[in-house]
């Protein structure tokens, strides 16, 4: 099987790559073009997958990038979007041009090449904040569920690509909509050099432990919170992508 994995040089889909490499398919990474030709993560791949995969740079917001990345592909693996919120706070159309349209180029490539497997990666927050939500989502056994209050610019494009999402599936797209929890794991952020302003409450909690600080709770502690290790979360998605 040939597969186009876009925002294959992300955390998540980094190590998606890897796993669909060791597994033995055919990966294309699409990842965001720029001029010092970096691959993120990929840049730093594992040993045993290194240059066994085909790199596309391009954009994601680019329709025609899409169609040219998705060519002689039976399957695509959607997990490109912009998910900083600080950053979302100054630069929102962004987010829109990322993960709503650029969500549709992707939709659109598929059907008009009749790609037989689609599977785009979302996000709890299209749920709202847990604390309001009329249900628990992550007990949730329910298709779509209740959309609560977004959070801020990122909750609220990602509620509305799901929405795009199952209108192509009513026009006959077949897909699989992942809703992950907050991703942690190895790489993801230094606790030994944390960055100003990290938003990763797990990384800032074990940087407070190897530095021998306290770690600061806030609001009483009461919050919840569910998490996804990185391992689990591709095991699962290899799962959905072994189930037909």
């Amino acid at each position: 099987m040939n597969i186009l994995v876009t925002g294959g040089a992300g955390f998540i889909g980094s190590h998606l790559v890897e796993e669909l490499v060791r597994q033995g398919f055919s990966v294309r990474a699409f990842v965001m073009y720029n001029s010092f030709n970096s691959w993120g993560w990929l840049d730093h791949c594992a040993p045993d997958v290194k240059g066994k995969f085909e790199v596309f740079p391009g954009d994601i917001r680019d329709p025609h990038g899409v169609k040219v990345a998705m060519q002689g592909c039976d399957s695509v693996l959607h997990l490109a979007a912009l998910i900083a919120i600080p950053y979302s706070y100054h630069s929102p159309d962004t987010y829109i041009d990322t993960n709503i349209k650029g969500t549709l180029n992707v939709l659109q490539a598929a059907r008009d090449f009749n790609i037989s497997k689609v599977l785009v990666t979302s996000t709890s927050e299209v749920y709202g904040m847990c604390e309001d939500a009329e249900f628990d989502p992550a007990q949730s056994t329910m298709v779509y569920g209740p959309i609560n209050k977004p959070r801020w610019i990122y909750a609220c494009s990602k509620q509305l690509m799901d929405r795009v999402i199952w209108g192509y599936g009513m026009e006959g797209l077949r897909f699989t909509l992942f809703r992950p929890f907050n991703w942690i794991g190895p790489g993801l952020d230094s606790i030994y050099t944390p960055k100003e302003g990290s938003s990763r409450v797990v990384t800032q909690f074990l940087g407070h432990i190897v530095r021998g600080e306290s770690i600061n709770v806030v609001d009483g502690g009461a919050q919840k919170r569910a998490f996804t290790y990185i391992d689990d979360g591709i095991d699962a998605l290899m799962r959905i992508i072994a189930n037909e």
